[in-house]
């Protein structure tokens, strides 16, 4: 399974109508709906946002929406596409904005099923890694060590706050934490203990 590294988009004219196809990497159904809610109201002028999602680490939530359009359409045709690419954690939505020449139920068919495989060929992709958040403190001395541990691993979304103490909070593949976790405790004596967060 792979998601998609950032937020693309693409547009395209066809026979007048103007349609905004918009790739978003999203975690929930929940996130879908606020996105959708979002969008309707950032394009208040457009004639239909219709979308389609793939979310979990399986890719077993999903849903559509023709939003207007004749039914089958535009969501369905979209999901299609999604399903086939491999790809989760992943919303599509395309925001048509009518131009007046009616494309028939073939030619929306084709216009946003076309409209999800141009924004997946426009995206980056990463493999699907389920992380763990983690963080802890150490001094200044143990700074040192620990970063050359860190070196060992691939960690995501890096911080670290220096005061009297640094404290460090990142994410680490979930597989991959009991084994930070026991190097650095080793390596510092059992004075440094990363601990998982939410």
């Amino acid at each position: 399974m792979k998601i998609p590294k950032q937020y693309v988009s693409c547009e395209e004219i066809i026979k007048g109508s103007r349609f905004l196809s918009e790739l978003f990497l999203i975690e929930s159904q929940e996130e879908v709906r606020e996105k959708i809610k979002s969008q309707k109201k950032k394009y208040p002028d457009a004639t239909h946002v219709c979308h389609a999602f793939i979310c979990g680490k399986n890719a077993e939530i999903m849903g559509m929406s023709d939003d207007g359009e004749p039914s089958g359409t535009a969501g369905r045709p979209m999901l299609d596409v999604l399903k086939g690419s491999g790809a989760t954690n992943l919303l599509v939505t395309i925001t048509r904005w009518f131009g007046g020449t009616l494309l028939g139920t073939g030619g929306l068919v084709h216009a946003y099923g076309d409209g999800v495989k141009n924004v997946l060929a426009a995206a980056e992709f990463e493999e699907f890694v389920e992380k763990s958040g983690f963080s802890l403190s150490c001094d200044y001395q143990q700074y040192q060590v620990v970063k050359k541990i860190f070196e060992n691993f691939t960690l995501y979304e890096v911080s670290e706050d220096f005061g009297e103490l640094i404290s460090i909070k990142g994410q680490i593949a979930q597989n991959d934490f009991n084994r930070l976790k026991q190097q650095i405790f080793d390596t510092t004596n059992g004075k440094v203990m990363p601990i998982l967060t939410l």
